[in-house]
């Protein structure tokens, strides 16, 4: 197997240094992010969370690479971010899977487009296929799948491209709750089975809570990073205990009081 990126590079696994975003929207400048500083190390699994429009997807699409700082650096393992990268999986709520593509042709896409045999695909494909326990829907395609299975596809996907940061927009929040939780468990199980590193998108605490290390907290107008909190609760979590309740509680005072600080100024 080929020397992975990480091995080449030192840690951090994500360094974001006095980024700002300036975006022009019909001729006015509309600045996104300011000043963000954030070190996420390999292995991590950290969720940014903030109200709506603080600059979350801006800050995780730089990250991908899909948007470039107006000021301020974005590196990988040392190197600069400058465009997107398989290293740098992103997986979005709307999956952007290939309608025409099955399940295991959708999750083999990025290793075919490297042309390795078809032996060396089958075998990727079998195996990611496996890990989010889809074989035995292999050979169906996106429209004859529920929106759970559709996410657990475009995971594999990024996965089987030899991901080592996956970047995640709130990819459940168009899930029904059962499925939601189904697949966090799933996302925790993946985790810890292939110790790749985590950063993802979330309105909800409760699953900020339940997934991460890290819940690193945004700021609107223009988005910044307001607090970086350390989650000391042990695996596996449940979230009717009095310790993952008192740290929810907390977290959701914290920003609902932050958010009416913000209004009423």
């Amino acid at each position: 197997m080929s020397e992975t990126y990480s091995e080449r590079r030192p840690l951090p696994a994500i360094d974001i240094k006095g980024v700002d975003k300036v975006f022009s929207i019909g001729g006015n400048k509309v600045q996104a992010l300011r000043d963000v500083n954030l070190t996420i190390h390999k292995g991590e699994f950290v969720c940014l969370i903030g109200a709506s429009g603080c600059g979350k997807s801006t800050l995780l699409r730089i990250m991908a690479g899909f948007e470039t700082a107006t000021t301020g650096t974005a590196n990988m393992y040392g190197m600069p971010i400058d465009g997107p990268s398989p290293e740098r999986g992103m997986v979005f709520q709307d999956y952007g899977l290939f309608p025409w593509l099955t399940v295991k042709e959708n999750i083999g896409f990025g290793p075919r487009q490297r042309n390795l045999p078809k032996a060396k695909l089958d075998e990727i494909s079998a195996y990611y296929t496996d890990m989010v326990g889809l074989t035995k829907f292999a050979d169906y395609y996106p429209g004859q799948l529920s929106g759970g299975m559709k996410q657990r596809v475009a995971i594999a996907r990024v996965l089987a491209n030899d991901c080592e940061v996956l970047l995640m927009d709130e990819p459940f929040g168009a899930l029904d709750a059962l499925t939601r939780e189904k697949l966090q468990q799933d996302l925790l199980e993946i985790w810890a089975r292939t110790k790749v590193t985590i950063v993802f998108v979330t309105h909800a605490v409760e699953e900020a809570v339940m997934l991460s290390d890290r819940v690193v907290v945004m700021t609107a107008g223009p988005g910044r990073i307001e607090k970086d909190i350390h989650l000391d609760l042990a695996r596996p979590r449940d979230i009717t205990t009095v310790a993952f309740n008192d740290i929810r509680r907390d977290m959701t005072q914290y920003l609902t009081s932050h958010v009416s600080t913000k209004v009423a100024a």
